[in-house]
């Protein structure tokens, strides 16, 4: 088993689905460490809906930028060529179709490819943010979560209880322990970490995975 933080984990293996010359929104909280561990060679625009294109890594301590963020106020670098603009034109750019892939935190993912991760009802919250033009807009939708909640009980459910973001909207959830493509047949396990069992992966998952003849190896 590797010693990673679950959260690299997640992270480095969603970083190997950016392919070179995708323009990418990276959700706020853990999607957001993916700019870390972009592939050598391989070039994505970063895109913040507060209006930023062309985001680079997390600045290293004592180089931080406070005029410089992304949409969840953390302090970002910026690559050469990179552009900013208002929130309306971000906006446009996501409904647009403009973006070939976004990563989102959830806190419930359902067997249809329906998320929730905007609100807990009862618990204050912020406002929706941009995920519910992002998985309108975006190209292709790749939830990243960890497999379960600290109590141990499944994220990935037959239905969704929490209030929706997007209903059959996702295309690929990455946990810390497996890969899992949605399909129109259901959730089809692609990969599963080392020193994991897929035993292991449906005994933490409530919705029932489609197991293909081969299930590869999880690489991050």
């Amino acid at each position: 088993m590797s010693e990673l933080p679950t959260r690299v984990i997640i992270a480095r293996r969603i970083a190997r689905e950016l392919k070179d010359g995708f323009t990418v929104n990276l959700g706020i909280g853990m999607p957001t460490l993916c700019a870390n561990y972009i592939p050598e060679g391989v070039e994505v625009l970063l895109q913040s809906e507060n209006g930023l294109l062309g985001i680079g890594p997390y600045p290293f301590e004592g180089e931080e930028d406070p005029d410089l963020i992304n949409a969840g106020k953390e302090t970002v670098t910026e690559l050469p060529g990179a552009s900013y603009f208002s929130s309306a034109d971000s906006f446009a750019m996501i409904r647009g179709g403009h973006i070939d892939l976004t990563v989102l935190g959830s806190m419930e993912v359902d067997e249809h490819g329906s998320l929730a991760n905007w609100m807990i009802p009862g618990k204050m919250m912020k406002g929706m943010g941009g995920a519910m033009d992002l998985v309108a807009g975006a190209k292709r939708v790749i939830v990243a979560m960890e497999h379960a909640t600290k109590e141990g009980k499944p994220k990935i459910l037959k239905n969704c209880s929490l209030p929706l973001t997007g209903v059959e909207v996702v295309d690929t959830i990455v946990t810390e322990l497996c890969v899992i493509d949605v399909s129109d047949q259901g959730l089809i396990l692609k990969e599963v970490r080392p020193g994991v069992t897929i035993d292991q992966v449906q005994s933490s998952t409530e919705a029932r995975l489609i197991i293909p003849g081969e299930v590869k190896a999880m690489e991050f």
